[in-house]
């Protein structure tokens, strides 16, 4: 089959790099990422490609490259998926919000009305390809929408999971570790398969591109995901038995790493991890693994994820305890709210149940991160729902320098690794503290002993 046309529905963090990617690298594809979401659309055409909503390193120069020339982005769905030969989805699915499964199961009313929105439009045969994470049998759903439109149009189902780690997704892109494309057995499910291995072997070695039924590969992103967040649980669970035994968390986890079995990667302690993969694919997992009776499996998972709100509790609960059991009318300067570095994205950040606990002990928070707007803070806030937005507008200030931010605060907490953070002139934000001044560095980035020259009473996670 010869691919000329692809087309993405969904325009954020997964689809927009993904498919500026393949049009840098396929020249002869013309791509169209659609949404309905008309400002995100506005923002990928903006004339200043600085303005694109989605912050990666590398991404903005790929998108000056190819847009217009043949990666294009719309408003218009019906016209791709009318057009195109493979349509690639790349929708949201949150973990649900009500019902059956409320705080666990994927939901899946976006790709079903994606699957609606297709069957409805094609005229001929396309090759469908889910991109979001979705639960394991997803595929299932999608075909039998698709095949029961009575217009006679066959559809080819496959999975290809992304595995991207935002702030380094143009480079998971260009050198990724495998792709994974999970189809049917049959000889069409084969020719489907054959047809996205040749667009990626563009760029990607055919050794790397590896094919699966469907329902594996949807499983193994569900589990390379599980495995990456239960190794940071892992190392965070022993950052406290290290605080109280006089151990360094960093000196175990480069012990352990070097370790050929264990390996290095995955094991820095920090205040917890964030995104929007991590913990809801565990509860998806969890929620299988319930759905199929196997109750020991779901309780294993479900760990990884009490861990992880634990170490963000802890955290919020040394602050306090440290600050002479109380933070209330204190200025606590939070130097970072992405969930990482180098994005722009604060799905699950840290940094907003943190500043959460310490809103409810009644502090103001200042908060200064280079990628995110004080507008997007304070949505994180509000998202959570636990207090009014004239409170959460009332307790927390942005600020775009970070020397403001800390100015007369009685404690830095650091919650984003952010590189300029290690930079930053310690002596002159020393100064314009409260004495005596306070470091709680979340991620381990700063130097124990240069801050403790300066004056700072410094607490690092895990020693």
């Amino acid at each position: 089959m010869n691919i000329t046309k692809i087309c993405c529905i969904g325009a954020g963090y997964v689809g927009g790099p993904t498919m500026a990617i393949i049009a840098q690298k396929c020249p002869q594809i013309e791509v169209t990422v659609v949404d309905l979401n008309e400002e995100r659309i506005a923002a990928w055409n903006d004339e200043d490609v600085d303005n694109i909503p989605i912050y990666e390193p590398g991404l903005s120069e790929i998108v000056k490259e190819v847009r217009g020339r043949n990666l294009f982005f719309s408003t218009n769905v019906e016209k791709a998926i009318d057009e195109t030969q493979i349509i690639f989805i790349s929708v949201n699915t949150p973990t649900k919000t009500y019902g059956k499964g409320k705080g666990m199961a994927a939901d899946l009313k976006f790709i079903e009305l994606c699957a609606r929105q297709i069957a409805k439009i094609a005229k001929d045969d396309k090759i469908v390809v889910e991109k979001s994470t979705l639960p394991v049998r997803t595929a299932e759903a999608i075909k039998s929408i698709l095949d029961n439109t009575g217009n006679g149009v066959q559809f080819q189902i496959l999975s290809n999971p992304e595995f991207l780690a935002e702030g380094t997704a143009v480079q998971d892109l260009l050198n990724p570790d495998r792709i994974l494309i999970g189809g049917d057995t049959t000889e069409e499910g084969q020719k489907a398969i054959q047809a996205l291995v040749d667009v990626y072997a563009n760029w990607v070695p055919t050794d790397k591109i590896l094919t699966t039924n469907v329902w594996s590969s949807e499983l193994s992103k569900l589990t390379a995901n599980a495995f990456l967040a239960q190794r940071i649980s892992s190392v965070n669970a022993m950052s406290e038995l290290c605080e109280k035994t006089g151990a360094d968390v960093n000196e175990v986890a480069k012990a352990i790493g070097m370790d050929s079995r264990i390996g290095a990667k995955f094991l820095k302690a920090s205040v917890g991890f964030g995104g929007s993969c991590f913990q809801k694919d565990i509860l998806n997992l969890v929620y299988i693994a319930k759905s199929y009776g196997l109750h020991e499996v779901a309780d294993y998972w479900e760990q990884v994820i009490i861990m992880n709100d634990y170490q963000k509790r802890r955290f919020s609960n040394k602050i306090v305890q440290t600050l002479y059991n109380t933070v209330a009318d204190k200025k606590i300067a939070f130097l970072g709210w992405a969930f990482k570095k180098d994005t722009n994205d604060t799905r699950e950040s840290a940094a907003i149940y943190v500043a959460d606990d310490l809103i409810n002990e009644q502090a103001q928070i200042a908060v200064y991160d280079p990628k995110v707007s004080a507008k997007k803070v304070l949505a994180d806030l509000d998202y959570l729902e636990t207090r009014t937005t004239e409170k959460n507008n009332a307790c927390v200030t942005s600020f775009v320098d970070p020397y403001e931010a800390c100015a007369n605060a009685h404690a830095v907490a650091v919650l984003t690794e952010w590189d300029e953070f290690v930079q930053y002139n310690w002596q002159k934000i020393y100064h314009s503290m409260q004495k005596p001044a306070f470091v709680f560095d979340g991620r381990n980035i700063l130097d124990r002993a240069k801050m403790e020259e300066i004056g700072f009473v410094y607490q690092a996670i895990g020693s």
